[in-house]
């Protein structure tokens, strides 16, 4: 009987201490950059007869991940394991850059790569840099470089660094992606108007 007793006493603390490692599971939470709330359309310009593929955008391996990559100082770097993006960064950009372009009408097309699409131009990039970062003080660090290849004679003929350090307003994660949906707005604002101000200055000579 108290053999009896004892196995049953066992197997009840077996199961709760079950249920205990099961409760004990987080949750992950899942993140995503936002179009800008007016994507740029026309002003006036006058349309560039063009037609820009949008290509791929390269990255460390760290930001092809879907964490949110952070660091701590010097070169040692981290991922949060329960927060992440909903896509890896550089797939959330080209579909920015590919979206705000076809959005400010100044081009005759703008098409995405994987439809095997032919264009003029193909628009690429080098993420180098998407953490958050709390050195003076928490902030969303992204570097970008983009750059334009003339299909026609295989060399590149425009490139543009962006790299900017957004201010965290608050200690949350998700108080860090909102800084890094303003420096995302910023950054497309900024290559993208430097892209307008190449064609304008170089228009391509159409055979």
């Amino acid at each position: 009987m108290k053999r009896e007793n004892i196995f049953i006493a066992s197997v009840a603390v077996a199961a709760l201490v079950a249920l205990a490692g099961c409760g004990a599971a987080r949750p992950s939470k899942f993140y995503t950059l936002e179009m800008p709330a007016g994507a740029p359309a026309a002003d006036g310009a006058a349309q560039q007869k063009v037609s820009l593929v949008v290509g791929r955008i390269t990255a460390p391996h760290v930001y092809r991940d879907s964490r949110i990559v952070y660091r701590t100082g010097g070169a040692e770097m981290g991922a949060y394991e329960y927060h992440r993006w909903a896509e890896p960064p550089t797939e959330m950009l080209e579909a920015m850059f590919l979206r705000t372009l076809r959005a400010s009408g100044r081009y005759q097309s703008v098409q995405e790569l994987r439809t095997n699409a032919r264009g003029d131009f193909i628009l690429r990039g080098r993420l180098h840099e998407f953490q958050e970062t709390s050195g003076a003080g928490l902030a969303a660090r992204v570097a970008l470089e983009m750059d334009l290849f003339d299909q026609a004679t295989g060399l590149s003929v425009w490139s543009h660094y962006y790299a900017h350090n957004e201010s965290v307003d608050g200690k949350e994660v998700a108080d860090v992606v909102a800084a890094f949906n303003r420096n995302v707005h910023r950054a497309l604002r900024e290559i993208t108007s430097a892209l307008d101000r190449h064609f304008a200055s170089n228009p391509p000579q159409k055979q």
